[in-house]
């Protein structure tokens, strides 16, 4: 049984008339006969009541119409979602993002203007740190992530720069240094500073060595938070300070707690995407797109 002897069976049925239906098919009169019989030879049952005059449905041809209208319809929805997803306009997304990388909005902005365009993709996101994004890419567990640059990204890896914005030094309550309009790196040697729980050579670890650097001292690290959330939490608590993104700023509010700017020439963090090479999944491929055309930079 072939698709095209039921697409014959349901024009016929539809129309009740064999050269009309053929017309629809765009096949000869002959030609859809002989695909109807066949279909009767097969289910060895008649599915029409023909004479001279007139073409009807018998009980057989009644009863299969009912169940293949549904079967028919579902085919084509399979047809039509397998071409979408060819084209990249359905499927599953899976990305990964750094807490961080939220404040900035680049992530919600990005995941907005890609629904507008792909409502039937969907987007699964997972809330990670930086590196563990980075593994879950090389291993196919993530499809796209939203990392705090820099990372160490594998051959098979593409990173590409979405965003830079000043690092800010938070304050504890009370601290001397709120009084200032901006904080001199060398005035913080000797702070207690608290780090997210990170590896040295990524993200706001490596950042708060560079404000260090600067300043001319080695920083004592005298906490970890989880995040950046719980870092700022910490501050709050009168704990220490910490080096933070701009963005940080105008999304958290805690009691006590004093952004201050760097003096001099600022030093900038980075959000970036990371995606593998050569991917495959058209779905993937188009937002990758996407974020490329509105990349600063790629790495």
């Amino acid at each position: 049984m072939e698709l095209r002897h039921l697409r014959a069976f349901l024009a016929v049925s539809e129309t009740l008339h064999f050269a009309r239906a053929a017309e629809v098919l765009g096949i000869s009169p002959p030609s859809l006969t002989e695909q109807v019989q066949e279909l009767e030879r097969q289910l060895g049952a008649r599915l029409f009541l023909r004479t001279k005059r007139s073409v009807s449905l018998s009980d057989a041809g009644r009863l299969f119409l009912e169940e293949l209208r549904p079967a028919l319809d579902q085919l084509d929805r399979a047809a039509r979602i397998a071409r979408q997803a060819g084209r990249g306009e359905r499927g599953i997304i899976e990305i990964g993002f750094a807490g961080s990388a939220a404040f900035s909005g680049v992530l919600a902005q990005t995941i907005a203007d890609w629904r507008r365009g792909h409502p039937e993709v969907e987007l699964k996101l997972h809330e990670m740190e930086s590196t563990p994004q980075i593994e879950a890419l090389a291993e196919g567990r993530l499809d796209i992530g939203f990392v705090r640059a820099p990372v160490v990204a594998p051959p098979g890896l593409a990173t590409v720069r979405l965003h830079r914005e000043p690092l800010l030094i938070a304050l504890p309550p009370g601290h001397k240094l709120a009084e200032e309009e901006s904080v001199a790196a060398s005035a913080l040697a000797g702070e207690a500073f608290i780090i997210p729980d990170q590896e040295a050579s990524t993200s706001f670890h490596h950042l708060t060595l560079a404000v260090a650097q600067r300043g001319g001292f080695v920083p004592r690290l005298a906490h970890r938070g989880r995040d950046l959330i719980a870092v700022a939490t910490l501050v709050a608590l009168g704990m220490g300070v910490a080096v933070v993104p701009d963005s940080l700023r105008r999304t958290l509010t805690l009691p006590g707690v004093t952004y201050r700017p760097l003096r001099g020439a600022p030093i900038l963090a980075d959000i970036a995407a990371a995606f593998r090479r050569g991917e495959a999944a058209p779905a993937t491929r188009a937002l990758i797109r996407q974020i490329r055309h509105v990349a600063v930079e790629e790495g």
